[in-house]
C-alpha cells in the first residue's frame, strides 16, 4: 500500500485522514497515516497551540493542514464584526424557530463564549483569514501539506509554499475544478464525490475519481466520499489514485472532537440520512438531516447567507441543540459513509481494520488473477 505518494510525504500507507480534532490527527499519524487537521475554524492563536501540540505528540512524524479559501465570500467580512453583519431577520428566523422546538437559550455567559470562539473562528474562512492560518501553520516544520477545501488556491500562497517545499493539495468535485487546479500549480488532487461529508458536488466517487487521473496524468490523487473499507482502498488505487482522503469515519471514534450525545446521534444516522443543505454554510454541505437543516429549504425562510456569515449564524444555533440534546435538530456534516458507524471505536482500531480488509481484498484479487 507504499505508493509514490505515501514515500514522498513520509508516511507508512496513503490513508489521509481529515479532522478538527488534533487527537484524531496524531493517532492517525503515529499508526502510519497522514493526519491533516482542518484549521478554518481555529482562530491563528488557538491554531498554534494545535499545532504545537501535535508537534509535541507525533514523534517527528509529518502531517498537514486544511484551510478553506472561497472565490465566493462576503467581502465585507474581512474587516471582521461579523455580528454586525448579519441581518436581525435571519437571526429573528433561527431565534424563533428554536424557541418554538423549545430548545432553551444558552446561559449568558456561554453565550458570549460560544459567539466569541465562533466569530474568531469563522472570520478565517476567507482568502485573508486562510493566510493567516497559514502563517501560523509554516511556522511548523512539521507541516508537509497544506490542502485548499474550497477552489485554487491563490499564486501568492502557491509561491510561497513551493518556496518552502510543502506540498500543495486542493480538493475538486469535478474534472473542470481539477484542471483550473493544475493551471494553479497544486500537486496533489483530493478527487471528492458527492457521497462524502461537507463541501461536496454531484458526481459520486467511482465516477470521478478516474476523471481526476486522466485530467490530472502523473500528478497524485487521491479518493474521497464514502470510503470506509479497506477494499475501498484497493479499488481506489486501481482507478489510478495515489490514497484515499477520509473525514467522516474518524467521528465515530474516541479521539473525535464530538461529545456522546453527538456521536450517538452519528450511530443513529442512516446513510439517507446524509442530505446536502445550505444551512451550515451558506456552500452545499452534506450534513445530517435534522429539523433545523430543513428549515431553510420550506416557503419562507430567508435566502443563505454568504460565507462566512451563515456558518456565524448557524453555529451559534448548533451551541443551543448541542447543550440541550436535541437529536431531531442536530445537524453536523457528515458523509453518507456515516450509516456504516455503529459503535465507538479508536483511530487506532480503524486503521488496523482498514490495513487488514485492504490485504484481504488484494489477496482476493490475486487468486482471481492467478485462476485465469
Amino acid at each position: 500500500m507504499r505508493t509514490d505518494l505515501a514515500r514522498t510525504l513520509g508516511c507508512e500507507v496513503p490513508v489521509f485522514a481529515f479532522s478538527h480534532c488534533r487527537d484524531v490527527v496524531v493517532e492517525v499519524t503515529k499508526a502510519g497515516g497522514f493526519g491533516v487537521l482542518g484549521a478554518s475554524t481555529f482562530p491563528p492563536q488557538q491554531l498554534e497551540q494545535e499545532l504545537r501540540w501535535i508537534d509535541d505528540h507525533v514523534g517527528g512524524r509529518p502531517y498537514g493542514v486544511d484551510v478553506l479559501i472561497p472565490a465566493s465570500y462576503e467581502r465585507a467580512a474581512e474587516a471582521g464584526d461579523l455580528d454586525r453583519l448579519i441581518p436581525a431577520g435571519h437571526r429573528q428566523f433561527m431565534d424563533k424557530l428554536l424557541d418554538d422546538a423549545g430548545v432553551p437559550p444558552l446561559p449568558e455567559d456561554e453565550r458570549a463564549r460560544v459567539k466569541r470562539e465562533i466569530v474568531e473562528g469563522r472570520g478565517n474562512m476567507t482568502p485573508e483569514g486562510a493566510r493567516r492560518l497559514l502563517a501560523v501553520a509554516m511556522a511548523h516544520k512539521g507541516v508537509r501539506l497544506v490542502v485548499s477545501a474550497l477552489g485554487a488556491p491563490p499564486p501568492d500562497i502557491v509561491k510561497d509554499l513551493r518556496s518552502r517545499g510543502v506540498m500543495i493539495g486542493a480538493l475538486c468535485g469535478k474534472a473542470a475544478h481539477a484542471r483550473r487546479q493544475l493551471d494553479a500549480g497544486v500537486e496533489l488532487f483530493i478527487a471528492q464525490g458527492t457521497e462524502a461529508g461537507g463541501h461536496t458536488g454531484d458526481i459520486a466517487t467511482m465516477v470521478l475519481v478516474p476523471e481526476v487521473v486522466e485530467v490530472c496524468a502523473g500528478m497524485p490523487v487521491l479518493a474521497a466520499g464514502g470510503i470506509t473499507r479497506g477494499g475501498q482502498i484497493a479499488a481506489a488505487l486501481a482507478m489510478g489514485a495515489e490514497g484515499v482522503w477520509i473525514g467522516t469515519l474518524w467521528l465515530g471514534t474516541r479521539e473525535s472532537e464530538l461529545t456522546p450525545f453527538e456521536k450517538e446521534a452519528m450511530f443513529a444516522a442512516r446513510a439517507e440520512d446524509a442530505v446536502r443543505r445550505k444551512a451550515r454554510t451558506g456552500k452545499t454541505v452534506r450534513m445530517l438531516k435534522s429539523a433545523m437543516s430543513e428549515a431553510w429549504e420550506q416557503p419562507g425562510a430567508p435566502a443563505y447567507l454568504p460565507t462566512p456569515l451563515q456558518g456565524v449564524l448557524y453555529n451559534e444555533a448548533h451551541a443551543r441543540v448541542v447543550r440541550a440534546r436535541r437529536r431531531d435538530m442536530y445537524s453536523f456534516p457528515a458523509g453518507q459513509a456515516v450509516g456504516a458507524m455503529t459503535e465507538e471505536t479508536s483511530v487506532r482500531e480503524v486503521m488496523l481494520r482498514l490495513k487488514n480488509e485492504y490485504l484481504t481484498s488484494m489477496e482476493r484479487l490475486i487468486r482471481i488473477a492467478e485462476a485465469e
